[in-house]
């Protein structure tokens, strides 16, 4: 009992504000909108239906503090770290990171209402737009890889080590000409080709009820398989390409751009998915699902990022000469404690076979 007493007078009491909450409710639009990505009534939106889902959920009250609303949870799931959602929200730091993962498996279980396959009237109407800019026929939308930058993982963390130099996991996204998201893919490490995930993702083996004959999309190099006969990609410069060929390419990168742009509006938007300091890989697949539905929710208003007004460009996540040194170094260290590779095969193909590592996280739209 004594020893009890002594840790209870040793608590420190620690000074919150905690009133961010109230602040903002009372912020201009404009400025709600920049601190979380929404407008107001898109936010009303989701919390509507995130309030319709909890409504559902039996819950039993068994005394003890009362409850956050949930009102104040969703606008905790933000970008700012536990110690400031802690300090701002007047919580600990353990219940603000509780609250932003309840959030995110609120958000992610809405993702079927905002991430969509194309209807056909949709894929006459994108067919239209797509010939408009690339003169291109029978094209809906675009698709290419993107490396979303994280902590190294304990298990197997060599393999999430890219071609650029850092950890990362992959989202294959594909989006229409708006740029929404129609279909992603997430989950393989950074060192797997952006071919290699598309055979495992499960548009590939939708693909004839998606796309069928006569639709296609827009992809780069890497899609230039015969595997891929609903993906129109460059041909490889190899030097003898006829001026119908670079014609042709010129027409496909005018159209493949915008999959560029979206992942630049994306990781503009929702600005932790340039570095997701997280070694819990089902969370970092989590946050990047959130992202991808939040970024379908908010593509709807005519929010313009204001440091570029002109659109978010793709930019590496870091910079290219420490990308290179980190890349030199590891393979040094590689050689030095002899790390051979197996019969051929890269370690990342040798994982995937026997399905040691974490295994790709998609969503598969309805």
């Amino acid at each position: 009992m004594l020893m009890a007493r002594k840790r209870l007078r040793r608590r420190r009491t620690i000074i919150k504000t905690g009133h961010f909450c109230e602040l903002l409710l009372q912020m201009t639009d404009s400025t709600f909108q920049s601190h979380l990505r929404l407008s107001r009534d898109q936010f009303n939106q989701l919390l509507c239906l995130i309030q319709q889902y909890v409504d559902m959920q039996l819950n039993v009250a068994w005394g003890g503090r009362p409850k956050i609303p949930l009102r104040r949870k969703l606008l905790m799931a933000n970008q700012n770290s536990f110690r400031e959602l802690a300090d701002r929200f007047c919580v600990t730091r353990s219940c603000a990171h509780g609250i932003v993962i309840e959030m995110i498996g609120h958000i992610n279980r809405l993702t079927p209402l905002f991430l969509k396959h194309w209807t056909c009237v949709e894929k006459q109407n994108n067919a239209e737009r797509f010939h408009s800019i690339s003169g291109l026929q029978n094209i809906i939308g675009a698709i290419d890889g993107c490396h979303i930058r994280i902590s190294r993982p304990r298990n197997h963390g060599d393999d999430y080590m890219n071609r650029k130099g850092y950890y990362s996991i992959l989202l294959q996204g594909t989006c229409d000409y708006d740029g929404n998201f129609r279909d992603i893919y997430v989950g393989p490490p950074g060192r797997v080709h952006d071919a290699r995930m598309l055979r495992c993702c499960p548009i590939f083996q939708q693909a004839t009820s998606v796309f069928g004959q006569q639709w296609k999309l827009l992809g780069d190099s890497a899609y230039i398989s015969s595997d891929f006969p609903f993906v129109v990609a460059p041909k490889r410069d190899n030097g003898l390409l006829t001026s119908d060929d670079l014609t042709s390419n010129a027409a496909v990168s005018r159209g493949r751009v915008i999959i560029e742009n979206t992942f630049g509006r994306l990781k503009c938007r929702f600005r932790r998915l340039r570095d997701i300091q997280n070694v819990n890989l089902p969370h970092a697949v989590s946050i990047i699902i959130a992202a991808c539905t939040l970024h379908n929710v908010a593509n709807s208003s005519d929010f313009v990022c204001p440091e570029h007004v002109d659109g978010c460009p793709r930019l590496d996540d870091i910079n290219h000469k420490r990308n290179i040194q980190t890349l030199l170094a590891r393979l040094c260290s590689r050689q030095l404690r002899g790390v051979q590779q197996n019969n051929g095969r890269s370690l990342t193909a040798t994982f995937l076979h026997s399905k040691l590592i974490c295994p790709a996280y998609c969503y598969q739209p309805l």
